[in-house]
């Protein structure tokens, strides 16, 4: 059986760039693409980072029996709303997916697939570097959002405190200090954790 690689961490920790570099790795993992609600970014595109949709299309997705988790956050701009959804082209049975997320979908997952469907992978990075990543990042947008971003990183201390990652049963951590030596320790531990 395959397995959801699960990639995790606060706010611009690196997962992104990780993911990438993971696909293009030859570990041959399938993409699953969360979806959302929020406005798209500069630089996404839509079916890479998530699947762009509104309330009418997370309602198609939820009548048709198809969604596995979501979550609500109450921005500064609206409610965004981030789930998990499957199709008929997701076969665990012969691939291994990746994709990123939070620990309390990670944990929903685990309930919808079962626990040993899923390998944690939670990447951490010190939290000036983060901060600072994040506001290089909103200086590229179009719109800048930076209180939305400055909401998203305090939230991340509750997020990803260290009650819920242990309530979600994650013990292996992963620290982003270095790129390559991360990208090589997580790389290991999937080659161990997969068929």
């Amino acid at each position: 059986m395959g397995k959801i690689i699960y990639l995790m961490g606060k706010s611009s920790s690196g997962k992104d760039t990780i993911y990438q570099r993971l696909l293009a790795s030859g570990l041959k993992l399938e993409r699953l693409v969360p979806y959302t609600t929020r406005p798209i970014r500069a630089g996404e595109t839509e079916g890479v980072e998530y699947h762009f949709t509104d309330d009418a299309g997370l309602a198609a997705i939820r009548s048709a029996g198809k969604l596995v988790e979501l979550r609500e956050y109450h921005t500064c701009h609206g409610i965004w709303r981030y789930f998990t959804a499957v199709d008929d082209s997701m076969n665990l049975a012969e691939h291994n997916y990746i994709l990123i997320g939070t620990i309390e979908a990670y944990r929903r997952m685990t309930e919808y697939f079962g626990q040993e469907a899923l390998l944690p992978v939670l990447i951490e990075l010190d939290d000036g570097v983060r901060l600072q990543r994040a506001l290089d990042r909103e200086r590229q947008q179009d719109h800048p959002k930076y209180e939305e971003m400055c909401r998203r990183f305090l939230a991340d201390s509750a997020d990803f405190s260290e009650e819920k990652i242990a309530e979600a049963g994650i013990g292996r951590r992963f620290q982003n200090n270095d790129l390559d030596q991360c990208l090589e320790e997580i790389t290991t531990y999937i080659i161990q954790n997969t068929r």
